[in-house]
């Protein structure tokens, strides 16, 4: 589980083909000293499994799923992506419960400046996009974000200029993807109120939650 803080940045050094998997090699300034083989890390959102860690870098798998569901296949030596590691329950949770889970690629469809800020209006599909709420957490290449509005399978993030700077966003620009990942309690809200659950709205009217 992560917060969608990102802690670091971290350069693609080298993506080896397994078959239909993939080893990703990433060299990075951010401490390593806590990382071991086996702990999970968030490479633009997406959580990998650490299998080598080296003086200055990690390497980990990237399954055939995670390809197709993320940016991660598109990635090339010398690109910049963002990293966290796993939280530690003593940490603080400056953003929101990230899973490192993405649902789906994004497409920036607008990029403007605001004052000294950037807002991006990021395209996804509708089955994810009945996630987004506005004012709602939105994890976008693994940087927790606040969504300003939600219209027509559209959301807009605004960027400080510290996360422009100390992340990918600042080098995005429209037409580019990004990974999507939508906050886990609007997924389990909607599974425990299905109909076949035996919640409805009868039942919360019935049990005071609804008047």
């Amino acid at each position: 589980m992560f917060t969608g803080i990102v802690e670091g940045a971290g350069i693609v050094k080298g993506t080896a083909r397994r078959g239909e998997d993939v080893l990703l090699s990433i060299s990075t300034s951010m401490s390593l000293d806590d990382v071991t083989v086996g702990d999970s890390v968030a490479v633009s959102g997406a959580c990998l499994t650490v299998v080598e860690v080296m003086d200055g870098g990690f390497s980990a798998d990237v399954s055939a799923e995670t390809l197709v569901k993320t940016t991660l296949k598109s990635l090339k030596i010398g690109d910049r992506v963002n990293l966290e590691k796993a939280l530690k329950l003593n940490a603080f949770l400056g953003g929101h419960f990230v899973l490192g889970h993405v649902d789906c690629v994004g497409d920036i469809r607008e990029k403007r400046e605001r004052s000294n800020s950037i807002i991006f209006g990021v395209e996804i599909g509708e089955e994810s996009g009945r996630y987004i709420v506005q004012k709602g957490s939105v994890a976008v290449d693994g940087i927790s974000l606040t969504v300003n509005k939600y219209e027509k399978n559209r959301f807009y993030v605004n960027i400080i200029p510290h996360t422009a700077r100390e992340t990918t966003l600042g080098l995005k620009k429209a037409g580019d993807q990004v990974n999507v990942e939508t906050d886990i309690l609007g997924k389990y809200v909607e599974k425990f109120v299905r109909p076949d659950r035996g919640i409805d709205t009868d039942f919360l009217s019935e049990h005071g939650f609804l008047k």
